[in-house]
């Protein structure tokens, strides 16, 4: 090969190399401005025209409220399910869904042959006891005047053991079905149908939300006639950031706002923060603890919960008007030269006190738009329509 050709070889060699290098070049620009998000320029003059203002985002201490959805639950102290433990018959109902009870009032009655077998066996029991106890406290005084024999005295004293022993047993029966002493020996009329009634009481004092029953329905354990609850006071359920977990106190007070009246808040105290982390949304339950007045507060209402937060934390925070939402997606814009403004695509956090806290999107010191955001949008938008346009 000559001077001539090497020098020729060499140059298109060199000419392939630069237009290689333009290339990854323009691919590295196009990449780099598809990361950063949609560029907006503006001219001196239209700056001039606008009031634009920015602030610096910057890590603060998290402090203020954290607030979160949340939604009213009734205490599980607070209700009830009340049903019959005996098979039987419904053989009157004395309460409607609305109705206040209070505890140990009567629902409705339950008749069946087993509800008659119980008191029957009761009332056996007893008689048998007040008898073998009459009989050996006789033997006792006997023995006392050195009158009844020793043998007679053991043996009553025998038969008073048994017959406590079985009376104690038929008690307890009549208990664990809801009955009380009261409620059998006030039915020593004679009336056997009568004494084949089991009353079904309330269990607590509230308001009957439920009935699941008619007369001459049959029953059984497995049956739930009614329930009953109480929302004199009421727990208040919301759900918080794992993040966010050193924030928050048991203990601390909590201000919870209902949806539907914005102007009704009440106070209450975080009773429990969750142990366990919820696999799908990555939250954890904290609840609070209200008192209710008037009963204002419903089951499964709405509203907001204020939390108290600590300061142990830090969080990259700017102001709350800074930020967008549109067809989900939220946003700002960050001033990156003069003239030069970039919409950027963020994850937010907690809000604080007007402030938002900024998860991912954006970084410790750059300038966010805080005023004068809105002639960004129309210029953002009329770009997008004149993209369309082409």
């Amino acid at each position: 090969m000559n001077k001539k050709h090497f020098l020729l070889a060499a140059l298109l060699f060199l000419i392939v190399s630069l237009a290689g290098c333009a290339e990854e070049s323009a691919e590295q620009k196009d990449q780099h401005e598809e990361e950063s998000g949609t560029i907006i320029m503006l001219s001196t003059e239209a700056l001039g025209q606008i009031k634009l203002t920015t602030y610096t985002s910057s890590l603060k201490p998290i402090s203020g409220f954290i607030t979160i959805p949340a939604e009213v639950k009734t205490r599980q102290d607070n209700e009830a399910h009340i049903g019959s433990l005996i098979h039987g018959r419904v053989h009157q109902v004395f309460a409607k869904v609305g109705d206040y009870v209070k505890s140990g009032q009567v629902l409705m009655t339950v008749e069946g042959l087993e509800i008659g077998e119980i008191k029957a066996g009761y009332l056996k029991a007893k008689a048998g006891y007040e008898y073998a106890k009459a009989n050996y406290e006789r033997q006792v005084k006997l023995n006392d005047e050195n009158i009844g024999s020793r043998k007679s005295l053991l043996e009553s004293l025998s038969e008073f053991e048994k017959a406590l022993a079985e009376y104690q047993g038929e008690d307890r029966k009549i208990h664990s079905v809801g009955l009380t002493d009261e409620d059998v020996l006030s039915e020593k009329t004679g009336d056997e149908h009568k004494s084949g009634t089991l009353p079904i009481k309330s269990l607590i004092e509230g308001f009957v939300v439920e009935r699941n029953v008619v007369i001459g329905q049959q029953v059984d354990a497995s049956t739930s006639a009614f329930k009953i609850i109480s929302i004199r006071s009421v727990w208040i359920d919301g759900q918080i950031y794992e993040k966010d977990l050193n924030t928050i106190n048991t203990g601390s007070k909590a201000v919870f706002t209902s949806a539907s009246t914005k102007d009704y808040r009440i106070e209450g105290k975080i009773i429990y923060v969750g142990l366990t982390v919820d696999d799908n949304t990555r939250t954890i339950l904290v609840r609070g603890e209200f008192d209710n007045p008037g009963n204002k507060l419903k089951p499964q209402m709405f509203g907001e919960l204020q939390i108290p937060a600590g300061s142990n934390i830090k969080a990259l925070m700017v102001p709350a008007g800074a930020l967008f939402t549109e067809n989900g997606e939220q946003y700002l814009f960050v001033q990156t030269g003069n003239g030069t403004f970039e919409k950027r695509n963020v994850t937010a956090g907690v809000s604080l006190n007007d402030m938002t806290e900024i998860k991912k999107g954006l970084s410790e010191g750059e300038k966010v738009v805080t005023e004068g955001v809105f002639y960004l949008k129309s210029e953002l938008h009329k770009d997008e329509i004149e993209g369309h346009g082409h």
